[in-house]
């Protein structure tokens, strides 16, 4: 992959990272692993068995937690402090030893802030959907945001450029869902909040 194709398999599995992080990297070892797709060198050690292992597991859990209301407002502020750090590193280590440090290091920044848009979106989605006496929507939320993250991590490794266009898009989008969203997602943090203080005498 040239720079230019790096970047937007960058940016591409880095808003998916925001999205599902372990669905990413779990997809887009499977896809190195089967020959459907060839990742950047450093990436290709995500087709290790001990790797996609690890990522299958996680992604399991993250499956069953992610259809839970409350649960799984829990488990995406605890992944505000895992997603973006990872689609961060992710994105550094894409970069072959030619490129500068000092690239490869704001790639990183601009796929963490991306990962953290996604995230955001994400995060006050569901917080809108948990304010909804109804557990349909918080299941078809879940499992379209898990297709849009295999779907990216696929499109990134296969039309790179496309990718970069397609989430420059996807990041408006989320800015404004979270803009939005953002009532619901501060009422889901203080509930939150509450459940998880001691009790009172």
């Amino acid at each position: 992959m040239s720079p230019l194709e790096t970047l937007g398999f960058a940016l591409g599995t880095s808003f998916a990272s925001g999205l599902n992080l372990y669905a990413t990297v779990a997809a887009a070892g499977l896809f190195q692993r089967l020959g459907v797709v060839t990742l950047p060198e450093p990436l290709q050690v995500l087709a290790h068995p001990v790797v996609l292992g690890i990522a299958l597991t996680l992604f399991v859990v993250e499956f069953i937690a992610d259809k839970i209301p409350v649960v799984d407002s829990a488990w995406d502020a605890l992944h505000t402090f895992i997603r973006p750090p990872a689609a961060a590193l992710l994105s550094y280590s894409a970069f072959a030893d030619g490129v500068p440090e000092e690239w490869k290091l704001g790639a990183a920044l601009l796929a963490g802030s991306v990962a953290l848009t996604s995230h955001g979106a994400k995060a006050s989605t569901r917080a809108a959907a948990n304010a909804s006496p109804e557990p349909i929507s918080n299941w078809t939320l879940s499992l379209l945001e898990d297709g849009v993250a295999v779907f990216l991590a696929w499109m990134a490794a296969e039309h790179p450029v496309w990718t970069a266009l397609i989430v420059v898009v996807l990041v408006i989008a989320a800015v404004f869902v979270v803009w939005k969203l953002f009532s619901y997602l501060r009422l889901a943090l203080a509930r939150l909040k509450r459940s998880l203080s001691p009790a009172g005498p």
